[in-house]
């Protein structure tokens, strides 16, 4: 550049000699350029041509023959990129940056356009100079990571991310101009029975034809996005109840009314719609989303291949807010220490000495009151906490047993916490810690949750008794366990439930009932406790029926007293 014209023979001196500067240019695949925008005349580098692709730059040689061969879809042009630069010039330029396409017949190059551009005795643009480099491969790279980061590869439609930054953004309009806006998740129903039947391959098939169906039946201003497996997300710009009703309608309508052609053959498929207007039903984006799932949710129960809008549930939403008290109130118990342990006797039947003691949680509210584990552990169970109360009541339990010799003590266990290797791993940690306690402890879990997956609590009841720990099934009978099971489950103690228990003496069927459990559990080498007693003629009759335990208010009450460690110092003192 010299006194802004572009000098086509320029050279670069070093210190080996003269060097062309088209020639340094040609090599890194780089053209120069400069462009009088007060004549708009455009003069280029010797190598433009050959870095273009063009035969001659004599057909570009203004700046509107050079607009004729670009296309700035999907990018800026060189024009609008300086219009855009809101600074003025104060002698030095201002830089700009553009990217674009430049057609050579059929075919389309990208191109990436760095440059100053320098102002007249008016302030405005006079003339511009810059270097222009051919980058087709890395713009195919970029728009192939921007279709990742946006797009579900499956259907080819949004996926999740950019889904819900389009809902938020749609969702601001609806608030900004008073309007209203809508989302709706769509799932494709019995997707599992569907992988099983055809296989995955059929089954990514169906879901890859039902977002082209779903498209196909969409409004052009709507987005459509494939949320997670079987679900897609629909953004219903602009809408009203009433037109979401119309739009799910024709929506479950499209993917119903004709049969799905895979390689496997035709498959029918329905989907199940929920809905939600907002601003109206929800204030926020994680609001639409829980709030459309519960509308989801509702379709399904009420039927598959239906359509559910969201309405306010006052019992649903107190519940919620309950459910959030009573997560910070237990996680606030664990992290202050405030769980307790209350110890209920079992007792030798015809001695009525204590044979082992039941460990119950007991947690102490903040403001001084105890809340016991009928209360709590149902709670716990639905906000998925349950396992850490099981982990921390455990280690109390151990460290009882660690403290005290004599004493063997048994510990509820959650259905959760018998499928967590987490806490298994737990247990063996803590019984390495302390030896001779796990001969001491017995492990309870509940006849329901035993005969739930017979084979996954038969695997827990290996891993514990491998431990050198015994297993007790409470709640017997409550969940009417076969014979084969019972065996099955190779466990050491029955516990008999105790609604056979407390009314035996008025009951005929409730001492038969009691009886059979015990001939049986005798029959397979097992002890049995009747819960529940309450009275010395039920423990008579229980007694006599060869009942080896006896637990209730007969025998004592749950307390935190320690009766065992009188014993125990009366021995150190004796």
């Amino acid at each position: 550049m010299q006194g802004g014209a572009f000098q086509k023979g320029a050279t670069v001196t070093q210190a080996a000699g003269v060097v062309d500067a088209a020639d340094i240019l040609n090599s890194v695949g780089e053209a120069v350029y400069e462009w009088r925008l007060d004549s708009d005349a455009l003069t280029w580098s010797g190598n433009a041509a050959a870095v273009l692709g063009i035969a001659d730059t004599a057909a570009i040689s203004s700046g509107k023959a050079f607009a004729l061969y670009t296309d700035g879809t999907g990018g800026l042009c060189r024009v609008d990129a300086i219009k855009q630069a809101s600074a003025p010039d104060g002698g030095t330029g201002i830089a700009y940056q553009a990217q674009y396409a430049f057609k050579r017949g059929d075919e389309k190059i990208w191109i990436e356009d760095t440059g100053r551009w320098f102002a007249g005795a008016d302030g405005k643009p006079q003339r511009a100079h810059g270097v222009m480099r051919v980058i087709t491969e890395r713009h195919e790279r970029e728009s192939k990571l921007m279709q990742l980061a946006n797009f579900d590869p499956l259907t080819g439609e949004l996926n999740r991310v950019r889904l819900l930054e389009l809902l938020g953004a749609t969702f601001d309009d609806a608030i900004k101009f008073r309007g209203s806006c809508g989302f709706m998740i769509v799932a494709i129903d019995h997707l599992g029975g569907l992988n099983e039947s055809y296989g995955f391959e059929t089954t990514e098939d169906v879901i890859a034809q039902v977002a082209k169906r779903l498209r196909a039946r969409l409004r052009g201003k709507d987005h459509l996005g494939r949320i997670s497996g079987n679900k897609f997300g629909v953004v219903l710009t602009s809408c009203t109840p009433d037109e979401m009703t119309i739009a799910a309608d024709r929506l479950m309508a499209g993917v119903r009314d004709e049969t799905i052609a895979t390689p496997s053959g035709p498959v029918a498929v329905t989907v199940t719609i929920g809905g939600i207007t907002a601003p109206r039903h929800a204030r926020t984006v994680p609001e639409i989303l829980a709030r459309t799932q519960d509308a989801l949710h509702a379709a399904r129960a009420k039927r598959h291949g239906s359509f559910v809008s969201y309405r306010p549930n006052v019992e649903r939403d107190a519940l919620r807010r309950e459910s959030v008290k009573a997560t910070d109130e237990i996680v606030a118990a664990l992290n202050e220490r405030r769980i307790g342990l209350a110890f209920e006797p079992v007792v030798d039947a015809k001695s009525r000495i204590p044979a082992f003691y039941e460990c119950l949680m007991r947690v102490s509210r903040s403001d001084g009151t105890l809340c016991h584990a009928n209360e709590i552990i149902p709670v716990a169970g639905r906000l998925g906490l349950v396992r850490m109360l099981d982990y921390r009541v455990l280690e109390m339990v151990v460290a009882e047993l660690a403290a005290a010799p004599a004493l063997t003590a048994s510990v509820n266990v959650s259905p959760a916490s018998t499928v967590d290797p987490d806490w298994w791993a737990g247990l063996g940690g803590l019984l390495r810690a302390s030896p001779g306690v796990a001969e001491r402890l017995i492990v309870e879990i509940t006849e329901t949750a035993a005969i739930h997956d017979i084979d996954d609590t038969r695997g827990f009841v290996t891993r514990v008794k491998d431990l050198g720990c015994r297993i007790a099934i409470d709640d017997f009978g409550a969940g009417n366990t076969s014979f084969r099971n019972l065996r099955k489950l190779g466990v050491d103690i029955v516990k008999i439930d105790g609604a056979f228990v407390q009314n035996i003496l008025k009951s005929s069927d409730n001492q038969a009932f009691v009886q059979t459990m015990i001939d049986l559990s005798h029959r397979l080498g097992l002890k049995a406790v009747a819960e529940w007693v309450q009275d010395e003629s039920a423990a008579a009759l229980i007694a006599g029926f060869g009942c080896d335990y006896l637990q209730g208010a007969l025998v004592g009450l749950a307390s935190s007293e320690r009766p065992w460690l009188d014993a125990q110092n009366v021995a150190v003192n004796a």
